[in-house]
């Protein structure tokens, strides 16, 4: 027997050995009748608040299912869905809206059953397609792979019930040319293999920009859309699908010519993002080294319309999307189309961005000296502000740094009570945190917590602390206050 854990209620839910769950989504359906059935294919980050997006389309009535593995990191997601408990956490009051709203209209139903996809009028791809890294010692990239084995399975899965005039959206980020070159074969091979025509389904590409945190649905809702199809009536149908649950009034659609364009606008547009912040890691040690505050210095230049998104310093770049993505689109170069090499410029940020961490450590070292021993609390284990979502946070590594050092590390973070990658269990309560008595505080990940005036009248009511802020999250006057009992050190001021 097989179980699933919810980490937010604890609870246990045994996992079925095969999909069983038809009466279930029958039951659903004979209470949504007439209604045209969307299929989110994925219930994370990105699936689970598309499904809520669909639930409260603008202007139509969708009967959403939400469809998930029977795993254990899955299954609890399904089960909770479905009993009234949203499984993400973020600061977003229009999730708890969306969420109950579905509840009470009984449009979404969470599922296992890739039976789901037989009733699907139209399918949204959002699950994940990840890179396998090789690094070496400290976060150094030596290699990478982007296998598509689970990927293909799940389209497999979808050309194995789908109807066959089912529009497909794939929402996943993938290398460009995975429409046309992956997808495609596999509806059709699979379509043909039952019997039924394959002239009929329409595919379409439209990345999703979601950004968790306080405005989580409106990256989904209100924010600019690119889309694209296979052929024309593939285009179409993804424009009128799109048109009903984002206010295009508000965000215009763009239609590129090509799945291949769409697919490498995603990849380019975060490998631009990754190349700039990689850009400013070198600039950050000079500014450190010539005693300059180089938050100070980008806010100069900021002033130039032309350089208003040059980033800042930080402790490095985590997340679902940045630490992959730019090679996701040097892979497809080799091996979808035939190049004989990649994108260099794009694999190198990448490789500077995953050690970013190991210069936050050094340094902390280097201005602190050794931290064997250390009592140092970490303030945000997630990899942005505002969210609990700690899959390749870069505060990973920096805690890896410090343990190897010695130091004796204690978790704070408000919206993460477990850190799985860890295994360790985390604060929320800043007061029990800094009752451990820290000799260092980091700042680590960027929450609006750590900035309020509470959160600095707790920190002076403590006697000579190090603070090391790697993230900027400090204001100026807050670091002037800082400094008249503790030390404080900001990555990226040298004049400190």
């Amino acid at each position: 027997m097989t179980i699933s854990v919810s980490p937010i209620t604890g609870k246990q839910y045994t996992i079925p050995t095969e999909p069983d769950d038809q009466a279930g989504i029958d039951a659903f359906l004979s209470g949504n009748r007439s209604k045209p059935v969307v299929a989110v294919q994925g219930l994370g980050f990105v699936g689970a608040v598309m499904s809520l997006v669909c639930a409260n389309a603008l202007g139509r009535d969708y009967a959403v299912l939400g469809l998930d593995l029977p795993t254990p990191e899955a299954y609890w997601r399904i089960q909770s869905l479905n009993e009234g408990i949203f499984p993400l956490t973020a600061e977003d009051p229009k999730i708890e809206e969306f969420f109950n709203r579905a509840q009470e209209q009984g449009n979404f139903y969470a599922t296992y059953d890739p039976y789901a996809y037989a009733v699907a009028d139209v399918i949204i791809v959002d699950i994940n397609l990840d890179v396998a890294k090789d690094t070496e010692a400290w976060g150094q990239l030596s290699d990478y792979d982007v296998d598509l084995t689970g990927f293909r399975k799940a389209m497999r899965a979808i050309g194995e019930q789908c109807k066959e005039d089912v529009l497909v959206l794939v929402e996943t980020t993938v290398p460009p040319g995975t429409c046309q070159k992956v997808v495609r074969p596999i509806l059709e091979e699979e379509l043909a293999r039952r019997g039924l025509r394959t002239d009929r389904f329409k595919l379409g590409h439209s990345y999703e920009r979601v950004m968790p945190g306080p405005n989580y649905v409106d990256s989904i809702r209100t924010f600019p859309r690119v889309y694209a199809g296979i052929d024309e009536k593939s285009a179409d149908a993804t424009e009128a699908f799109l048109k009903t649950i984002i206010d295009t009034d508000q965000c215009p659609l763009t239609r590129l010519g090509s799945t291949n364009a769409t697919e490498m606008a995603k990849v380019l547009e975060n490998a631009y993002r990754a190349m700039n912040i990689a850009f400013v890691v070198e600039w950050s040690r000079f500014a450190e080294e010539a005693g300059v505050d180089l938050y100070g210095v980008v806010n100069a230049i900021r002033e130039r319309p032309t350089h208003a998104n040059l980033m800042y310093p930080g402790i490095g770049v985590g997340g679902y999307c940045l630490t992959k993505d730019p090679l996701l689109a040097s892979w497809s170069r080799r091996e979808l189309f035939g190049a004989d090499e990649g994108l260099h410029h794009s694999e190198r940020a990448v490789a500077v961005n995953d050690r970013m961490p190991v210069y936050a450590y050094e340094f902390l070292r280097e201005q602190h000296g050794s931290l064997n021993g250390a009592r140092v609390l970490l303030l945000g284990v997630s990899y942005r502000g505002e969210v609990g979502d700690t899959r390749f946070s870069p505060v990973d590594l920096f805690y890896d740094c410090l343990q190897a050092d010695g130091a004796e590390l204690t978790l704070h973070d408000p919206y993460v009570p477990y850190w799985p990658e860890k295994e360790r269990e985390v604060h929320q309560d800043l007061q029990a945190a800094l009752g451990e008595q820290p000799q260092v505080v980091a700042i680590s990940t960027g929450h609006q917590l750590y900035k309020r005036p509470e959160t600095i009248d707790a920190l002076m009511a403590l006697e000579d602390l190090f603070i090391y802020d790697t993230i900027g999250v400090l204001s100026v006057e807050q670091i002037v206050r800082l400094r008249e009992r503790h030390t404080v050190k900001v990555l990226g001021r040298g004049d400190l």
